[in-house]
């Protein structure tokens, strides 16, 4: 049954008085027709639990942060202003914004770097596995393997063994380091870590140029038990051995059977401030001048006893942060690689062919097209890197030593230390924390408005 409009046509009757379709049922209801209490219902246990575990937190923070320390009396804006005049907080807010303007970048261009140089290779996919494995390892496993990897000792940590290497490559090490002679040795400090004769060498008369502090085991292996050389009637000859005997029984300035030549050792001869001439010991710590050495002192210069390079100190002051940011990038490059490497398995192929064509090179393609093609997920990597690099806390806690924890300090860190302990400040820690949110909510605002945006397209 139907009724008429006032145009003349027939609309069909209310949902509740359609006939029985004879079944003795009604027909069911649309989705949109859903009671707003049943839809209440299913969404109240989430309501519940985003208020109980987001609002309410970020509510209570916002409240206690304007307590004193005890939580019974009010403070005003003292936490806040505590933030920026105490070193240590505005030493961990500077090492936010080092964290979040160079952590993300590095992070992302390795990614686009990685995902564009594995497009071109057979074993990409091996690569890219081994790039992203670090994601599955934990912030706390990470912390520990960069703590050992930053280690100062070269036999333990790998960045400084690596060092070393490099190093000892280009530059040779001493082999003689803190070794000295004694008050009764014919050798007195020369300055500047050098040592010289007490007196001026003669031709025809051997010189002995005896030393002590070098631990046996650190002689090298190639060491010989020291000669006395042959007077030599026209130049200078001598020995530089090592004094000391082991089990005891030598004699000073005389050379004992069971004691070794220092070998390499680098002797010069010095007349007038100049040096005239220069030797090197051999095997058996024999060395030879000529005869321009008569009448000069002997020197044996500083760089014979300066300490071996050991590294760097990665965990100093001045290169935790750095060091602890390279961590974390080992990380996340694998994560920014997969995200950057789907865009570019989406981009349109005919276009890149098409500026090939057109005569540009492969740079040119990558920078004019290619980058900004991916803009949209290089900003989606950026943005969540960002939001995750201003929470930071595991790596820095872990890998710094106590000695640099405070130069290498952050606010999720620092919040921790403000609110637990035995000399805790909850409303200076609950200040932190409503930073914190202030710096993530304009990132988080920017991502949402980018994500709208790229819906409408």
């Amino acid at each position: 049954m139907t009724t008429a409009t006032a145009g003349g046509a027939e609309s069909a009757p209310p949902a509740d008085k359609r006939p029985d379709t004879g079944t003795g049922r009604r027909p069911r209801g649309s989705v949109t027709g859903t009671r707003r209490t049943v839809a209440a219902a299913f969404l109240l246990p989430a309501l519940v639990l985003l208020g109980a575990l987001v609002v309410y937190p970020i509510v209570y923070s916002v409240y206690r942060s304007f307590l004193d320390q005890s939580g019974t009396g009010f403070a005003g804006l003292d936490n806040y202003k505590a933030l920026f005049t105490d070193d240590t907080i505005r030493t961990a807010v500077k090492n936010n914004a080092i964290w979040v303007v160079f952590a993300p970048t590095v992070a992302t261009v390795l990614g686009l770097i990685f995902a564009v140089l594995t497009e071109r290779i057979r074993w990409g996919t091996a690569f890219k596995l081994i790039v992203f494995m670090p994601m599955a390892i934990s912030m706390l496993a990470a912390g520990i393997i960069f703590r050992l990897v930053y280690e100062q000792a070269p036999e333990r940590g790998v960045a400084n063994a690596v060092a070393v290497g490099v190093h000892d490559t280009f530059a040779q090490s001493s082999g003689f380091p803190k070794a000295h002679p004694l008050p009764v040795h014919p050798l007195k400090a020369g300055g500047g870590g050098s040592f010289v004769t007490k007196e001026p060498v003669r031709a025809g008369e051997p010189v002995n140029l005896p030393l002590v502090g070098v631990v046996p085991a650190k002689m090298p292996g190639d060491a010989k038990p020291a000669e006395v050389p042959a007077a030599s009637g026209d130049g200078i000859t001598g020995t530089a051995w090592l004094d000391f005997t082991r089990g005891g029984g030598g004699k000073p300035n005389v050379v004992d059977p069971k004691e070794l030549g220092l070998k390499g050792i680098t002797v010069e001869a010095v007349k007038d401030g100049k040096v005239v001439a220069s030797a090197t010991a051999g095997a058996d710590g024999v060395f030879t001048l000529p005869a321009s050495a008569d009448g000069s002192l002997l020197r044996l210069p500083a760089d014979n006893f300066r300490e071996p390079y050991n590294g760097v100190d990665w965990l100093g002051p001045s290169l935790v942060t750095p060091g602890i940011i390279g961590s974390y990038v080992w990380m996340w490059a694998g994560f920014a690689m997969v995200l950057i490497a789907a865009g570019l398995a989406g981009l349109p192929r005919e276009l890149l062919e098409a500026a090939r064509v057109d005569g540009a090179n492969e740079w040119q393609v990558f920078r004019r097209i290619t980058v900004p093609m991916l803009a949209p997920v290089l900003a989606v990597v950026l943005v969540t890197l960002m939001i995750n690099v201003l929470k930071i806390f595991d790596l820095v806690f872990i890998i710094a030593p106590g000695s640099s924890q405070d130069d290498a300090n952050v606010l999720a860190l620092q919040l921790y230390r403000s609110s637990f302990g035995t000399d805790a400040d909850l409303g200076v820690g609950s200040a932190i924390a409503v930073l914190l949110l202030l710096l993530v909510i304009p990132v988080m605002l920017f991502n949402i408005r980018r994500m709208r945006k790229e819906g409408r397209r």
